[in-house]
């Protein structure tokens, strides 16, 4: 009984191992596809900006604001050349004449008062009559409307500019954002490691019956462990929540994982320069201003076009009309017509003049409203910007000596929880002072990365209001 028993482990053992050893080979077999399954995508600065560009709806739609202004300026040039040329056709079934008099000819029938209708013989009645209208002279009209038209597309042009504009200065953020992110889980990593650490020493302390050991000690450090936990799942989902938002702009289906190209947040390498470099800049190439000023442009134009309707156009006009009816003759007198049946055209010249002069000075009034309004709006843009201009500067100034002196900070934190440390496994320390030490440590890690990030972004910021290409802050050559 005892050989049968064995029999039966060793039966029961090789069973188990040809089990693991099927499942070893099934997941060694599964893990190189699931790896294959997944790639990792690593994306520039530069890519990232171009390619949320091109997945961006917003700016497929403003783009259509465009393309309705040069749409205009193709009407207003269209105008220019025949403006009017029609053609117009009727069609009917008629039916025939018929004259009781013997002594007239067909082409004659006019002369019959009493002519009749032929009610059993019918025909197709087709008529066809063209008009065309082209302006000769019309005191710069139509040259002035098309200029109001082009300038302002350009004027749509410049604010289509501004919105691609801000969506990079977006798409910049949100880089960055990423950047900041992995940058706290890593250092979320390192902080609980010591955690794990120096909660593994306050177990000894309390296991071996150190005299030093204090119960609160370790109600103070689970306290701790927890707000750490809390903290740690908010960035954790914010992580998440900037993932979800790249794949997004990125448009990257299941099996693609965009991430950036470098995982370090570090202050961009661009120098703040004086406060007038970046007030004339933005003076002479932000897009707002050009739009204004084209804006101003079209209005002054329009203002000259309205400005023509108290003098005459002088036009020239063609106008042919042609009828067949096979049952119904043609009359050959000059004087006479037979509308089912002729052929006609004309050709000349001819004025129009508008006479109400109450709606055109109406309409002049509202040019000149217009115009003057638009100059008062470069005005105030001017305000606006040196205004914004002043308020960025600040903001990247006083984000750049937050970065520094935070990182003056760290360095001196780093050497306290260095000496905390020390004096803790020498015994000689308090685990409270341990614990703040580490909490200000983390703290201002944690501090400078997000005002390293504060810092890049205003002064990608200042860079977008001074109307400077934003890459330039990654770049010292420039």
């Amino acid at each position: 009984m005892v050989n049968v028993g064995r029999s039966n482990d060793s039966c029961r053992k090789t069973v188990t191992m040809k089990k693991i050893s099927v499942t070893v080979a099934a997941f060694l077999f599964v893990l190189p596809l699931l790896a294959m399954g997944q790639d990792t995508v690593q994306v520039s600065l530069q890519n990232f900006i171009e390619r949320g560009m091109e997945n961006s709806g917003q700016i497929s739609y403003e783009k259509q604001n465009v393309n309705l202004a040069n749409n205009r300026v193709q009407q207003a040039r269209s105008n220019r050349f025949l403006p009017k040329f029609e053609l117009s056709t009727q069609h009917g079934v008629v039916p025939g004449v018929v004259s009781q008099r013997d002594d007239l000819k067909k082409d004659e029938y006019y002369l019959d008062p009493n002519l009749e209708n032929d009610w059993e013989n019918w025909a197709v009645f087709t008529r066809a009559e063209v008009s065309a209208v082209q302006p000769i002279f019309s005191w710069g009209a139509l040259k002035n409307a098309v200029r109001a038209a082009q300038s302002a597309a350009t004027a749509a042009q410049e604010q289509f500019e501004k919105k691609k504009t801000d969506l990079r200065l977006r798409l910049f953020e949100l880089y960055q954002s990423y950047l900041l992110t992995s940058e706290i889980l890593t250092l979320l990593d390192e902080a609980q490691a010591k955690i794990n650490d120096i909660e593994k020493k306050i177990e000894n302390k309390q296991k071996g019956g150190d005299s030093d050991f204090d119960d609160s000690d370790l109600y103070k450090f689970k306290v701790f462990k927890s707000e750490f936990g809390i903290r740690s799942a908010e960035i954790r989902e914010e992580a998440a929540m900037t993932q979800r938002i790249w794949n997004y702009v990125l448009q990257a289906d299941d099996n693609t994982v965009y991430k950036p190209e470098t995982n370090f947040l570090d202050p961009v390498s661009k120098e703040i320069k004086d406060l007038a470099f970046y007030r004339s800049n933005a003076l002479s190439e932000r897009s707002e201003l050009a739009a204004v000023e084209a804006g101003i442009n079209a209005a002054e134009y329009g203002m000259k076009a309205q400005r023509q309707q108290y003098y005459p156009t002088l036009f020239v006009g063609l106008s042919a009309s042609y009828a067949n009816t096979p049952n119904r003759p043609r009359q050959d007198n000059p004087f006479i017509i037979n509308n089912s049946n002729y052929a006609s055209a004309s050709f000349g010249f001819g004025i129009r003049q508008n006479l109400d002069f109450l709606s055109a000075r109406a309409d002049l009034e509202k040019g000149q409203i217009q115009y003057r309004q638009a100059k008062f709006l470069k005005e105030a843009a001017v305000e606006g910007i040196v205004l914004e201009i002043n308020k960025a500067y600040k903001e990247a100034s006083l984000s750049n000596v937050k970065v520094k002196k935070t990182d003056e900070a760290l360095v001196t934190s780093k050497k306290w929880l260095r000496q905390e440390q020390l004096d803790y496994d020498f015994g000689m320390g308090d685990t409270k002072d341990l614990i703040d030490a580490m909490q200000k440590e983390l703290e201002l890690r944690v501090q400078l990365k997000r005002r390293v990030f504060e810092f890049n972004k205003d002064m990608a910021d200042l860079y977008r209001k001074s109307g400077l290409p934003i890459m330039q802050i990654m770049n010292t050559n420039n």
